[in-house]
């Protein structure tokens, strides 16, 4: 018996050539491995007769091939439990950006202030505004939407001074007023001093 017959594919597969590892051209690539980019100074010489695509893709194909080799023959090659990585050098040809660098902030009030006294930023755990009640025994905000420092605002009864809360009576005053009153010129102080930054900071820039 014959053997069996191989299938289209396989055939085509068999007879197809293998192109070259290399890459002959009459002026070298130059190459910029930081980008993977490849640059090929040759002029492209096209066939009319023949169709576009292919030639394109022939070329494409030819400058893959030179970076590839560029790549395993220049850069250094080691191997982690990751897999094995290509350490690539630093890019080398400037790229064109859309917008201009942006301008360093101008530095607060408070920034100024931060810098002669020394004080740090805070660290996350600082920053994630968390605090623990022992009277309920969980976590809780600091301050803001039902923060600790809003406590006892909605309550019914909030418990006072009396000779506190009759002078307040004599005034028209009451510590619910006085909590709510406290809280808008906290707000109101804030305010200002956004402003002056942002006056003292058109300032400088004009």
């Amino acid at each position: 018996m014959s053997d069996a017959a191989t299938t289209p594919a396989a055939a085509a597969s068999s007879t197809k050539p293998k192109l070259p590892v290399t890459v002959d051209k009459p002026t070298p690539y130059t190459f910029d491995l930081g980008l993977l980019l490849a640059n090929d100074p040759n002029p492209l010489n096209l066939e009319k007769s023949s169709p576009l695509e292919p030639q394109l893709a022939s070329i494409a194909r030819d400058g893959a091939q030179s970076l590839i080799n560029q790549l395993l023959s220049a850069c250094p090659i080691s191997s982690t439990p990751a897999g094995v990585l290509l350490s690539l050098p630093p890019p080398q040809t400037p790229l064109p950006r859309e917008k201009p660098v942006p301008k360093p902030k101008a530095e607060t009030k408070w920034s100024q202030f931060a810098k002669r006294r020394g004080i740090k930023p805070k660290t996350r755990e600082q920053r994630r505004n968390l605090q623990y009640d022992e009277s309920t025994g969980e976590w809780g905000r600091k301050w803001g939407y039902k923060g600790a420092n809003k406590a006892g605002e909605d309550a019914p009864i909030i418990e006072v001074k009396k000779a506190a809360e009759e002078k307040r009576m004599e005034k028209g005053q009451s510590v619910r007023g006085d909590k709510r009153r406290e809280i808008r010129e906290k707000v109101k102080r804030n305010e200002r001093k956004m402003r002056a930054n942002a006056r003292r900071e058109d300032g400088r820039k004009k």
